[in-house]
């Protein structure tokens, strides 16, 4: 790696927290006991720091070297229609939406679920986890083991997946609503 690079880097993202934190170099200087000159160096990309005072100077921007050299700027946080990844079942009348892609690798994993009248989710064996839900139109009947629970348009359910589960449309309109596992289990 171009070791140029790596400085540019550096002393634009030290000036970019200096910034947002509003700190004047002098303040950044006084803070991490260095000089102020120092500070102005590495931000202009004329000089470099240790790992130590790189350490010093990102305590007092109240980061970690990790979260700074964690490059979460091109994360996709925001997601739309055209990421959402979708499932159409015909013999359940159903249609999955994986509205966070690739949410398998998270903590969460929520889906939109779309049932026509008359349509369920496949059964689901019992697991570890939590599962909520919101309706957002329709109603529902979430089958718990012996359990049958209702939920219409604005109401939400949570339970802990323990026995057999699925949800099916109540009515003849059908019914939508986000279904959000964790682990991710989907």
């Amino acid at each position: 790696m171009d070791s140029n690079l790596t400085r540019v880097e550096i002393g634009s993202k030290i000036k970019k927290l200096r910034i947002q934190k509003g700190l004047t170099q002098e303040e950044l200087a006084d803070r991490s006991e260095l000089s102020k000159g120092f500070i102005s160096q590495l931000e202009n990309d004329l000089t470099s720091p240790s790992i130590a005072t790189l350490v010093d100077i990102l305590q007092c921007l109240g980061t970690s070297l990790k979260d700074f050299f964690n490059d979460t700027a091109d994360e996709q946080i925001v997601f739309s229609n055209e990421d959402f990844f979708e499932k159409i079942d015909t013999e359940l009348n159903n249609k999955i939406e994986w509205i966070i892609p690739n949410a398998q690798r998270n903590m969460m994993e929520p889906i939109r679920v779309t049932l026509e009248s008359g349509g369920s989710t496949y059964p689901d064996q019992p697991h570890e986890g939590e599962e909520f839900g919101y309706v957002l139109s329709g109603a529902i009947t979430i089958m718990i083991g012996n359990r049958s629970l209702k939920a219409k348009k604005g109401e939400a359910f949570y339970y802990t997946p323990d026995s057999e589960h699925y949800i099916k449309a109540c009515g003849k309109t059908g019914a939508v609503f986000l279904w959000i596992s964790t682990p991710p289990n989907f």
